[in-house]
């Protein structure tokens, strides 16, 4: 699947390591998804909210439906994510920019999971034609 593919198919995301700090990454490119369409479950223990949405300390935490999960940790947090994002059924594992975990990524695409790595959301959705 390409990245305009997923963008287009998939619409419920997963945040890992969602931030309330304006300053950071994963602030503005929620907040750019949540203004395209998307629906997002933020992720983070240290957070209650996120623009009004109940935020969840752990992906497992996580109601309805995730189909992307899209990861704004440290690599090394990768490999359990992961594996939470193939128990719960997730479509597509996507690790922003800077972040890659080969042996985790494998595991996903094993797992029929697609993989986008070292990648920014936000970028890819503006550099699509949507017509």
């Amino acid at each position: 699947m390409t990245t305009k593919e997923i963008l287009r198919t998939f619409k419920h995301i997963a945040v890992v390591g969602i931030s309330n700090d304006p300053k950071r990454a994963s602030n503005g490119v929620s907040r750019y998804l949540l203004k395209n369409g998307y629906t997002i479950v933020p992720v983070n223990p240290l957070i209650e909210e996120f623009e009004g949405i109940p935020a969840v300390a752990d992906l497992t935490d996580a109601e309805g439906p995730v189909e992307i999960v899209n990861i704004f940790r440290r690599p090394e947090h990768v490999p359990a994510i992961v594996d939470q994002a193939i128990r719960m059924g997730a479509k597509v594992v996507w690790m922003q920019q800077g972040v890659v975990h080969e042996e985790a990524a494998a595991r996903a695409r094993e797992a029929g999971l697609e993989v986008v790595m070292d990648s920014c959301i936000l970028q890819e959705h503006l550099a699509q034609r949507w017509d």
